[in-house]
Formats: structure tokens, C-alpha cells, sequence
């Protein structure tokens, strides 16, 4: 027989046992639709990190005092296995000196934050300030202005304010070289960064000489935090070692149970982010392929009950001259017909549940509502073979034995 003769016979068994049929196909349609739905999401989540990625500045390290096991991402000494936190420590201008000499480092800061009540306009509201070295941080801040200008070095009482102080709090909008009052002193408004969409947007940069004597608890040279930032991104974890070995030392500090500082990197945030958004798209499509598993079951099932029904029809069809081979063939081409239109269907399901992500899944993850998911054409074509490939592994045994039939018994079947 030709392979047409197969593809008709085939499509007739499909059409004439139309609601066992149907009730297979749902099965594998709700599969394909799961897996397809839940690539495509991963897909999404994954591009939305790597673009998020793209933003970072990952030759960035950071400096913090005290210490937990889970405080530092880096291994060997300054990895997990360092003893309870350590509290109640400074970062001072003595860290930064006993750095200076690092071989790697292009940039090196220290900053302080609090929250003081800010003044504009009549209207009063507690804000973020962080206080920069103006000298470093236009090099070492990916943060952009949409108006004005960052911080220089001969600024004091200046501020370069997030797009949500200027036009978020207050009733008033703030612009380029307004004053406004922070714990009583005039700080002139010398710049408005660009919208980021987080936190960020509510927060006020001054040079660190200015904040120091307007936060409480502020101090000259002791710092809240120490950024670093490398001269390279193939560098930094070596100079993360490098950094714990020389602050271990200018600290005195002999053990690493004892020390009293953390060392984090943007790097490794963003490589734990990627492989925890790989691991839950790899745990989720593993839910929905249970779903295939039964719909493989569910045509396997389907193929014998065929096989039961069409006995005697194939020991005729033997009896005139079919060949075990065009038995398999025939119900092999209906069972990928089952999957195949399962696939099809499938794949619209899982467009269709794409569509609804942007409102469900993508706000959650923090897209926004101008998120979008589409399906990729290689994502539609693994649903489409990966349900033919299922529905003919799920035919093969009932056609192997429907082949092996002999005529003289088929035809003696009730």
C-alpha cells in the first residue's frame, strides 16, 4: 500500500469513532496546551530577566557591615559556613584606604542613607536620602537623568531627585533648580533621573558631605556601605576573594567565624535569578507534562479498543492480501492523526492562555501591563512533533499486535 492509502484508511478510523476519539484528543490538547502555555511564559520570564540583566551594572561589588552565613554568595572564605550575624560594626575610610591598592578595582565609594522629612512646596513628606561621592558615582551608577544633571564634585547641598519625588509626591511638581528643604536645610534641585519603575523613583542622591549633616546618626567617614566598582566583569570574583583577604587582615580578624562584614556582587544576584527562573520554568513544564503522560495513556487505550473493534475487518483485509506491515502502518498513521490534531488544537490552547500571561503572570512578576507574550514558531513546531511523536509512541504496541493478528483468528473473533 502507499502511504496515501495509509493517511485515508487511517483518517476514516478517526472520523468513524468520532467521540472516543474526541475524548482522546482533549487530553492531549489540554497537554500540549499546558507545556506550550508554560514554555512560552518561561520563555518570557526569561527574556524579561536578561533584559532587566542588561540594565545592571554586574561589575559592581558590595560592602556591608555585618555577617551572616547567607550574607555572602562567594566561594571559599567568604562563602557559606561563617558563623551567626555580627552586629553593631562601621565601614570607615580605613576599609576604603586598606582597598585602594587592589589590583582590578577601577571605582571605590562609600555611601550612607536614612529617611528624613523633606519639604516642598508647604507640604511635608519622609523621604530616601543617599549620600554619593560626587567625585565616582556618575562612573559608577547606571542611573540616567531625563532632566539636569548628576552630581560633580563641587556640589554640597545639592540633590538629583527620582522621577517620583518630582512629580509623584508632591501636589507640586519639582523641577531643575528648585529648592526644597531636607531637615532644615535648602538643597537645590540640580537633576531628575529618568523613570525606573521601582523603589528608586522615591529616593534623593546627595553628595555625602551635604547628607552627613543632614541625616541623624550620619557620621564623617563611616559609611552605611562600601561599592566597588571592578574593571571588569571576568574580574570580579576574584576580587571579591582579594577584598575579604585584605579587609580580613586590616580588621584584625583571624577567623572567618568572627568576621564582620559582607561581600555581595551584582554578578551573582543576577546568575541566582537566572538559574532560579530556569529551575521554575524546568519544575512548572514538568507539572504540566503529566498532563501528556495521561493523554498518552488516554490514546494507548483508544488504539486497543480500535484494534478489539476492527478485528475481523483486519483479518479480511489479510485475507485479501494486506501485509503485517500495512496493518502497523494504518493504525500507526491514526494514532498520529490523534496526535497531531490534539497538537494543533494544542498549540491554539496554549496561544490562547499566552495572551491571558500578560494580565496574570507578567504583572506578578513585575512586567506591567504593556507586557507581551507571543508564541515563537520553533514553540508552536515542538508542540505540534512533540504530539505526533506522543500519539504514535502511544500507538505502536496496539499496532504491533494488530499486525501480528493471524487472518483464520480474526476472522473467527466475536
Amino acid at each position: 500500500m502507499r502511504n496515501s492509502t495509509y493517511l485515508k484508511m487511517g483518517l476514516n478510523m478517526l472520523v468513524h469513532s468520532k467521540l472516543r476519539s474526541w475524548l482522546t484528543i482533549i487530553g492531549i490538547v489540554i497537554g500540549i496546551g499546558s507545556v506550550v502555555g508554560i514554555l512560552s511564559l518561561g520563555d518570557a520570564m526569561q527574556e524579561q530577566v536578561q533584559s532587566r540583566l542588561a540594565e545592571m551594572d554586574l561589575t559592581k561589588i558590595t560592602i556591608s557591615p555585618g555577617y551572616t552565613k547567607a550574607s555572602s554568595n562567594m566561594p571559599g572564605p567568604g562563602g557559606p559556613g561563617g558563623g551567626g550575624t555580627t552586629t553593631d560594626v562601621e565601614l570607615t575610610d580605613d576599609d576604603i584606604d586598606a582597598l585602594q591598592g587592589l589590583e582590578g578595582i577601577q571605582y571605590i565609594a562609600g555611601q550612607i542613607s536614612g529617611s528624613e522629612p523633606v519639604i516642598y512646596a508647604a507640604q511635608n513628606a519622609t523621604l530616601t536620602i543617599t549620600g554619593v561621592d560626587p567625585q565616582v558615582w556618575k562612573y559608577m551608577t547606571t542611573l540616567e537623568t531625563q532632566s539636569g544633571r548628576l552630581l560633580e564634585p563641587s556640589d554640597k547641598y545639592a540633590a538629583v531627585i527620582g522621577s517620583g519625588v518630582a512629580s509623584g509626591v508632591y501636589d507640586q511638581d519639582i523641577g531643575v533648580n528648585q529648592v526644597i528643604t531636607i531637615n532644615g536645610k535648602a538643597v537645590r534641585v540640580v537633576g531628575i533621573l529618568a523613570e525606573e519603575g521601582e523603589g528608586g523613583d522615591r529616593s534623593i542622591y546627595m553628595p555625602i558631605d551635604g547628607a552627613v549633616n543632614l541625616l541623624d546618626d550620619a557620621e564623617d567617614d563611616v559609611f552605611d556601605s562600601i561599592t566597588v566598582k571592578a574593571k571588569s566583569e571576568d574580574l570580579v570574583d576574584g576580587l571579591m576573594e582579594d577584598i575579604v583577604d585584605r579587609l580580613m587582615v586590616s580588621r584584625h580578624i583571624i577567623q572567618d567565624d568572627d568576621r564582620d562584614f559582607s561581600v555581595t556582587a551584582s554578578k551573582s544576584m543576577a546568575e541566582s535569578v537566572t538559574e532560579m527562573t530556569s529551575s521554575m520554568t524546568l519544575f512548572l513544564g514538568a507539572i504540566a507534562a503529566v498532563s501528556l503522560l495521561v493523554g498518552a495513556v488516554g490514546i494507548a487505550n483508544t488504539m486497543f479498543t480500535s484494534v478489539l473493534e476492527k478485528t475481523k475487518e483486519i483479518g479480511t483485509m489479510k485475507a485479501i492480501g494486506a501485509k503485517n506491515r500495512d496493518i502497523l502502518m494504518i493504525f500507526l498513521f491514526n494514532s498520529a492523526m490523534v496526535g497531531l490534531v490534539g497538537g494543533i488544537l494544542g498549540v491554539i490552547l496554549g496561544a490562547f492562555v499566552s495572551t491571558l500571561f500578560p494580565l496574570l503572570g507578567m504583572t506578578m512578576m513585575g512586567g506591567g501591563s504593556d507586557s507581551s507574550l507571543y508564541l515563537a514558531p520553533d514553540l508552536m513546531a515542538f508542540g505540534l512533533t512533540l504530539a505526533v511523536v506522543i500519539g504514535v509512541a502511544s500507538g505502536v504496541v496496539p499496532a504491533y499486535r494488530a499486525s501480528k493478528l493471524k487472518p483464520v483468528d480474526a476472522l473467527r473473533y466475536e
